[in-house]
């Protein structure tokens, strides 16, 4: 129950982020509305047909549908004001990742998929969302340029699976990976933690 309620917030904060991703592109309203959608529900979709996991998840919901796209439609209205709303969004962006990312590997567990599968799975629904919304906005996709991002969502995975593999119990381990996550996530926030990078000018000759 208590993931089913962060799965919403985490897809309206989703959907929102997305809207004002497409507002600075300039894009119509159908675009605000088609960046809200696949920010929000496009790393539960792409998990699905990646897994033949059908019928797709929001097709079985699809009050999902007309929510993300509400709350999309919303933010053009409050824009002006979102600034002040940063941190409360970053907040909720973070246990939406951790929250997908759980929820990823449920899914891929009660599929019977292996170990290495039910990670990907996890992952993809974590942060393809954003890596789509970020493609279609044509701009380097922000989980690999920021702060730790989509390696908090494989370390929640990799924590999850290991709990699992205790015999903990389902709902301990679920809160304690939870919790894990976020307090990452909200670290790597404050402190600007990032992995190294890499930078190559040269011509490929």
């Amino acid at each position: 129950m208590m993931m089913t309620f962060i799965y919403v917030v985490a897809i309206v904060a989703e959907a929102m982020s997305g809207a004002l991703a497409a507002g600075r592109r300039s894009m119509d309203i159908f675009g605000v509305a088609v960046i809200a959608f696949v920010t929000a529900l496009g790393g539960g979709t792409v998990r699905d047909v990646i897994l033949g996991n059908f019928p797709i998840g929001w097709t079985k919901h699809p009050e999902y549908v007309g929510l993300v796209i509400a709350a999309g439609l919303f933010t053009t209205l409050i824009a002006a004001h979102m600034h002040k709303l940063k941190r409360l969004f970053l907040a909720l962006d973070a246990m939406g990742l951790v929250a997908f990312s759980l929820i990823g590997c449920d899914i891929a567990l009660r599929l019977d998929y292996a170990l290495p599968v039910v990670v990907m799975a996890g992952m993809i629904t974590g942060i393809c969302g954003g890596v789509v919304r970020d493609v279609l906005c044509n701009q380097i996709p922000v989980v690999f340029q920021r702060e730790l991002y989509a390696s908090v969502s494989l370390v929640v995975c990799c924590l999850f699976l290991l709990l699992r593999s205790f015999d903990l119990n389902p709902a301990l381990n679920t809160t304690f990976s939870f919790a894990v996550g976020l307090a990452l996530r909200m670290q790597a926030i404050r402190f600007g933690w990032k992995l190294p990078t890499f930078s190559y000018q040269g011509r490929w000759e």
